[in-house]
């Protein structure tokens, strides 16, 4: 691999070539990810990393294509560094919670943790052994998978579980992914099957937007559920908790937001899951949501502000945001769940 003057040259070239403005390129460093033939490139600031992604993308395609990798990803050492203060706060909440609860498995977590801030923005699972019971909070999508992959990696004994209103809020392309994660994952999985009629009534109506009431009501009986069978640990796919926030007891049980407490990007979660080939819709929210959104175009503005919430936490990035909110806002074909 080339050495940082070398890439910065290469950098300037390509944008000459391709007729951007010329600019001087600053490399922070550079990362080559043997297992998942990415290139990770670490600049100062964010306005170095537009320079390297370029308009459209253009300067790092070519880079991609040039260095013959199947990825080129771009971080800003700033980015790198709020993350970092992010998981120290979390590290600090965890460690608050292990002197407290004496809980042994927790430090399994901790592990993971200060790993990911050390090794950051690589992540790798370390292996441990535990017999230690938790539940994660399965959905189908992507970033409940990351998790289930993960608590299972790192040796816990794992069972998941999924709420499951009906097809307008749990569609049969995440029962799908569901049923395969778990099976490859060797995961004992159990559906709760409950009545959200009168919810999605109301949701049909206008009244109200559904994400916040919904999430809160799966909450709730995912947690009923983790305390009938005595689990002392409860996972979520959740993002947006970071910091003290991704750790939490509640009712005797620890509850963990993975994604957000690892301080994960939607661009990582979908490289760790990429491998069990689950189907994922590209439009934001359940089908439930987009008659919402149909019905009521005053209501997108709620999602909207939740992708925003996304882009601001770092788990999106601009880009990502304005192709979630473009789908969000354009005409809506929900065949894509059925």
């Amino acid at each position: 691999m080339i050495n940082k003057k070398e890439f910065e040259k290469l950098v300037e070239n390509i944008r000459e070539k391709i007729g951007h403005e010329k600019e001087k390129i600053k490399i922070k460093e550079i990362i080559f990810d043997k297992l998942n033939n990415e290139l990770i490139i670490i600049v100062p600031d964010r306005y170095d990393k537009s320079l390297v992604i370029g308009k459209g993308g253009w300067v790092v395609g070519k880079l991609r294509e040039t260095l013959n990798v199947k990825h080129v990803h771009v971080e800003a050492y700033s980015d790198l560094l709020v993350k970092k203060y992010r998981m120290k706060l979390s590290l600090e909440k965890l460690n608050k919670l292990i002197k407290s609860l004496r809980l042994e498995s927790l430090k399994i977590i901790r592990n993971l943790l200060k790993n990911r801030i050390t090794e950051l923005p690589l992540f790798n699972i370390p292996n441990f052994e535990t017999n230690e019971k938790v539940l994660v909070a399965l959905s189908g999508g992507v970033d409940s998978s990351f998790s289930l992959v993960v608590m299972k990696y790192l040796g816990f004994d794992v069972e998941a579980v999924t709420v499951d209103p009906g097809p307008m809020i749990l569609p049969k392309i995440f029962k799908k992914n569901i049923e395969k994660l778990c099976s490859t994952l060797e995961v004992k999985h159990k559906y709760i099957k409950t009545d959200f009629s009168n919810f999605i009534e109301e949701c049909l109506k206008g009244r109200f937007h559904p994400c916040g009431r919904c999430s809160k009501k799966i909450y709730e009986k995912i947690k009923k559920y983790c305390k009938k069978k005595g689990i002392k640990i409860l996972v979520f796919g959740d993002l947006l908790s970071t910091g003290y926030g991704a750790i939490s007891l509640e009712d005797g049980i620890v509850k963990i937001s993975l994604p957000a407490l690892l301080c994960m990007s939607k661009h990582e979660i979908k490289q760790q899951v990429s491998n069990f080939d689950l189907e994922l819709p590209a439009r934001f929210g359940c089908p439930l949501l987009h008659e919402v959104h149909k019905r009521f175009p005053r209501l997108r503005f709620y999602s909207i502000q939740r992708i925003l919430r996304e882009n601001r936490a770092g788990a999106l990035e601009p880009g990502e945001s304005l192709k979630l909110i473009w789908r969000l806002c354009k005409n809506f074909d929900d065949s894509i769940y059925y």
